[in-house]
């Protein structure tokens, strides 16, 4: 993805991106190719190490929700999963 195609998407603005997409590069998360059709661009995406990283947090949160949803009754899980649905829908009208 362009920087610019990121930035739109987490609703920040270019130069923001490009900062973090920086930081990210330095530290060996993000690889930075030029873009096959247009050489002002370059895109983006993860490295190894970054999709590493974003797997292990990805499974750490998992594992952090899991355990605290065991702990609810039954009468708060029902409520979260009618708030599941209109939280759906409120990103689905976003979209």
């Amino acid at each position: 993805m362009t920087p610019g195609g990121l930035a739109s998407r987490e609703r920040v603005q270019p130069p923001s991106m490009t900062r973090v997409i920086a930081s990210l590069n330095e530290l060996g998360l993000v690889e930075r190719t030029p873009h096959p059709t247009d050489g002002r661009q370059i895109i983006v995406k993860l490295s190894s190490a970054g999709d590493s990283l974003l797997a292990d947090e990805h499974q750490a949160r998992e594992e952090w929700l899991t355990e605290r949803l065991t702990k609810l009754d039954d009468a708060d899980i029902a409520t979260l999963r009618e708030a599941v649905v209109i939280l759906t829908e409120l990103v689905a009208e976003e979209d």
